[in-house]
């Protein structure tokens, strides 16, 4: 089966680094035009300049998710310049993991802002455009904690369970529209994040994912194209009949479907 988004418009939040950088080359690859968001604009000119490379128009914007302002800019500039937005990812996000008798009210207020507010901002911007060309498509990283909530990992669990509640009911919502909404839940991916998780434990990036790959029944941590691989099928027409759902990528690493 070939993949192809020739013509497609794509807007990426978080698109710098990791699984947004990922995504933003995979779909340039398969023949989108991409725009990427993010907050800083010297490590997000070096991922624009990648995609370039693919033959594929790019715009970049500095925008900050969790401000309203930003995200609705974002989305209105993709629109000024390429007519249009099909697909819209939302990355951007940070992990925040303790125990809950230490994870105060501020902690909780900004996990939730990055986690739900932030893709509820993406959503009102693009859903407007996506109605009127006939539909689109709404793809949403979450974690797999998210369906199985654990010790110390707040306040991330919760908030993340609040995205795949807001993507499953926008899907139900849209669906009408043709906008077809799902949610690309990950494991244990290769990431900067789990870089600085190895440099707060003293390990070299090497033996930390070593060390963790053995938690993992695939034996290994996983890379950002293959989140990319799934976030773009479901960006495809091979993914027509798909909305509402969300697909584990995480090396069999979670108890739960």
């Amino acid at each position: 089966m070939e993949l192809s988004l020739k013509g497609k418009v794509a807007a990426i939040t978080g698109g710098s680094e990791g699984i947004g950088r990922a995504t933003a080359l995979r779909l340039a690859e398969l023949g989108a035009k991409v725009a990427i968001c993010a907050r800083r604009a010297e490590v997000m000119e070096k991922t624009a300049a990648e995609i370039r490379k693919t033959g594929a128009e790019v715009l970049t914007v500095v925008a900050d998710a969790t401000k309203a302002e930003d995200v609705a800019r974002f989305i209105d500039e993709t629109v000024k310049r390429f007519g249009r937005v099909d697909i819209l990812v939302n990355n951007a996000g940070a992990t925040g993991q303790a125990a809950f008798d230490t994870v105060e009210d501020k902690s909780w207020i900004n996990d939730i802002d990055i986690k739900v507010m932030a893709h509820v901002r993406t959503a009102r911007a693009v859903i407007p455009h996506m109605k009127k060309q006939g539909g689109g498509r709404i793809i949403s990283l979450n974690m797999v904690a998210a369906k199985q909530p654990g010790a110390k990992q707040f306040p991330t669990t919760v908030s993340r369970a609040a995205g795949l509640a807001l993507s499953k009911g926008l899907s139900k919502e849209l669906a009408p529209f043709n906008i077809l909404v799902n949610v690309v839940a990950v494991g244990k991916i290769k990431s900067m994040q789990q870089e600085r998780s190895a440099a707060r434990a003293g390990l070299s990036v090497a033996d930390h994912y070593a060390q963790t790959g053995k938690t993992i029944p695939l034996g290994r941590v996983g890379e950002a194209e293959e989140v990319a691989n799934v976030i773009a099928f479901l960006a495809s027409d091979a993914a027509s009949y798909i909305t509402g759902t969300c697909i584990n990528v995480d090396g069999g690493l979670s108890g739960v479907l």
